[in-house]
């Protein structure tokens, strides 16, 4: 089930148990309550609880109404406005996020929105440079995808032998001006690799933004620059594998009225991996990675 559909499900059952609850409470309790008074005054005895849900019973379907009503709009008001929680299933953010992370997204950080439509109703802010962002893919917008944001609209983002360089609020006239500083520092990496090929691991920072990435010094090298002025409500988003993330790249800008929120922080990390030999199914985890549990950088 996609996230719109999820949402969709969540508001209308919300809507359909508070109409009930609201009938029961305001219409059908006052009548049951005045058929257990009748009683009462008849026989002169107060009824006990049983006896009363016996003379006037509530039915099963307010019942019901009755105790998921409460549950049903919390998790609306949580999913859709405060946080919802993700499962990272690739590794386009490594070593940042990892697959079988879990993660908790921020939903006010970028703007408040009406959660089947998504139309925002309140302007609470907007992802700054270095941000982890969760949005819809712009292919295909049933798709939650995660990355990193490093161009701002009005930005011009090159991409020059691996490496970006950002020409902050010029485009399109970025001539003469200096680049923003992107310093990075080269870091060990004994986890990481492909084809039994050790990553190359950096150190990134960016403004008060640090944080590590990925590089394959055998994968996509481009003998020419490639260059991306990022339009106005739009921004530009890659993940910190840099050489395995399909990102804005490949399939352009994101539009602020698809991003869903900021990623917070790892509330919980299972580990897939196991030996070959194992009769353990695939989906079942191997451990809990403990040492990845807070927050995202």
């Amino acid at each position: 089930m996609t996230t719109y559909y999820f949402s969709l499900l969540l508001v209308f059952g919300t809507l359909i148990t508070g109409i009930i609850w609201a009938i029961d409470h305001w219409l059908w309790k006052p009548k049951r309550q005045a058929k257990i008074d009748e009683a009462e005054a008849k026989s002169g005895v107060k009824l006990n609880d049983v006896q009363a849900q016996q003379l006037a019973p509530q039915s099963a379907l307010a019942d019901f109404s009755q105790a998921a009503f409460p549950v049903l709009l919390a998790i609306l008001i949580l999913r859709s406005f405060i946080y919802e929680p993700f499962r990272i299933p690739s590794g386009s953010m490594m070593p940042t996020l990892l697959v079988g992370d879990f993660i908790m997204v921020e939903k006010f950080r970028y703007g408040l929105r009406e959660p089947v439509t998504r139309k925002e109703f309140l302007r609470t802010g907007r992802p700054e440079r270095g941000d982890v962002a969760v949005f819809k893919y712009p292919v295909d917008p049933d798709i939650d995808y995660i990355k990193r944001v490093i161009g701002m609209p009005g930005d011009r983002v090159v991409y020059r032998d691996k490496s970006f360089i950002i020409y902050a609020g010029c485009a399109p006239q970025c001539e003469g001006v200096e680049p923003l500083e992107i310093a990075q520092t080269e870091q060990e990496n004994d986890l990481f690799f492909r084809n039994q090929m050790p990553l190359e691991r950096f150190t990134e920072t960016i403004g008060e933004r640090t944080f590590d990435i990925l590089v394959d010094p055998l994968r996509n090298r481009v003998s020419d620059d490639l260059m991306w002025d990022v339009p106005e409500a739009h921004y530009f988003l890659v993940g910190d594998n840099r050489d395995n993330s399909l990102d804005s790249r490949f399939w352009g800008f994101v539009h602020e009225d698809k991003l869903v929120g900021r990623a917070t922080f790892v509330w919980l990390s299972l580990e897939f991996e196991r030996d070959t030999s194992s009769w353990l199914p695939q989906w079942v985890p191997s451990r809990v990675r403990f040492d990845r549990l807070g927050r995202i950088e």
